[in-house]
């Protein structure tokens, strides 16, 4: 059973998969500062300064915060944005070069029987022309 894990382990996909969730994470918190930092101060300043940080409404107790929703829902289109913009550049790298139209087929060469014929065909030609 220890094998069978260690071979699991070992395999290229599970180490892919590792390092791309590892990377994901990393960019996720890029794409947060990117957008609570830059962007949606920027859109509050737009829109009059609103923060959309503190934008909630109270219902009873509870204290829901739609601002930071706002604020995931951009997260997520940014990311689906980059990542939809890799994806593209990556398919038109490795798509491969239309290929040039094949030549013509060369004719194929006469038989013995075409040849034999054109030489009759050559010397009827040469008696009718004496």
């Amino acid at each position: 059973m220890i094998k069978e894990f260690r071979e699991f382990i070992m395999r290229g996909n599970v180490i892919e998969l590792a390092v791309a969730v590892i990377i994901g994470a990393a960019f996720t918190a890029i794409v947060n500062s990117l957008v609570n930092d830059i962007i949606m101060p920027i859109i509050g300043a737009i829109l009059g300064g609103i923060n959309f940080a503190s934008l909630a409404i109270t219902v009873g107790d509870a204290n829901i915060t739609y601002g930071n929703f706002i604020q995931a829902i951009i997260n997520f289109l940014l990311i689906a944005l980059v990542l939809f913009l890799i994806i593209r550049s990556i398919n038109r790298m490795s798509r491969k070069p239309a290929a040039a139209p094949a030549a013509p087929p060369a004719p194929p060469a006469p038989t013995n029987e075409e040849l034999l014929l054109r030489e009759i065909r050559d010397l009827l030609r040469d008696r009718r022309q004496l």
